[in-house]
């Protein structure tokens, strides 16, 4: 009896120090632990970036066109309204009212037609644009959530 009363005091510390040596050996496991789901972390929201870039370059190629488009509209209105006054002041010159002034004033009407619709269609274009916010903003704000998150952790 006696006998084994001093195998298990003998055995008692013996568990004690295998216990403190497991948990000193567990700590760097867990911290590289740590440190892959960290990296998963990033990489996942380094994608939602990539992602969230896409898109928003997406949304400004498509208004960059329109706006292209709307200046070239412009564009021959503003030539059509030039050929326009230009017979418009020649015919003017003449003091006589013939068909060259009813061309004149065609033109006049067309040009300043194109006009309208290519000015209007760059201000609603420029609009859409001026409201887009080029950051990525639900990135950002997971990247915030997960400071707080290890602020708290750590």
């Amino acid at each position: 009896m006696a006998e084994l009363e001093r195998r298990a005091t003998a055995a008692a510390p013996a568990t004690a120090q295998n216990a403190q040596q497991v948990d000193i050996e567990g700590l760097p496991a867990m911290i590289g632990r740590l440190g892959d789901q960290v990296m998963t972390l990033v990489d996942a929201k380094l994608g939602l970036v990539k992602v969230e870039l896409k898109e928003e370059a997406a949304a400004y190629g498509s208004n960059i066109a329109l706006i292209t488009v709307g200046g070239m509209i412009a564009a021959i209105g503003f030539a059509l309204l030039n050929v326009a006054i230009a017979f418009f002041m020649a015919r003017l010159f003449f003091y006589s009212f013939t068909p060259p002034i009813s061309y004149a004033l065609g033109f006049l009407v067309t040009g300043v037609l194109y006009l309208v619709i290519g000015g209007i269609l760059v201000v609603v274009m420029k609009n859409r644009l001026a409201a887009i916010n080029p950051a990525p903003e639900r990135t950002l704000e997971e990247f915030r959530k997960d400071k707080q998150w290890l602020k708290k952790e750590l």
